[in-house]
């Protein structure tokens, strides 16, 4: 999947807007919710060796959340789905865009991260007045 095409699967979410919040890095893409603001995911560019590829080649690569039992079993099952570069191992994971997996998993699982980091909704007790 190239890069414009996943940005437009996770930016078609309800709500999903993206931005570039780095200073001087007009690259990184943070997928937020657009209440609140929260994360979701996070397209990167880096060097295929930080995600246990080979060389120093530059690959897209989309973080996403996961429960650790998903992000386990995923793991076992996809040997291209790697723990999370550069934030927590246990309850996120790195796909590289390129990776030989169906695009259908790739949806699901940014509409799994959207679902996990969606704002909670406070509700109001029935007796409140």
């Amino acid at each position: 999947m190239t890069y414009d095409t996943y940005l437009a699967l996770a930016a078609a979410l309800p709500g999903a807007h993206t931005d570039k919040p780095f200073e001087n890095d007009f690259e990184t893409t943070v997928l937020r919710h657009g209440e609140g603001g929260k994360w979701f995911g996070l397209l990167m560019c880096i060097p295929a060796c930080r995600i246990g590829g080979a060389g120093e080649e530059r690959i897209w690569v989309v973080n996403l959340k996961c429960t650790p039992e998903e992000g386990f079993a995923l793991r076992e099952t996809f040997p291209a789905i790697r723990p999370a570069y550069h934030m927590n191992k246990l309850h996120w994971i790195t796909i590289p865009l390129d990776a030989d997996l169906p695009e259908s998993l790739l949806g699901d699982l940014t509409e799994r991260s959207f679902d996990l980091t969606a704002p909670k909704r406070r509700c109001r007790h029935p007796n409140a007045t």
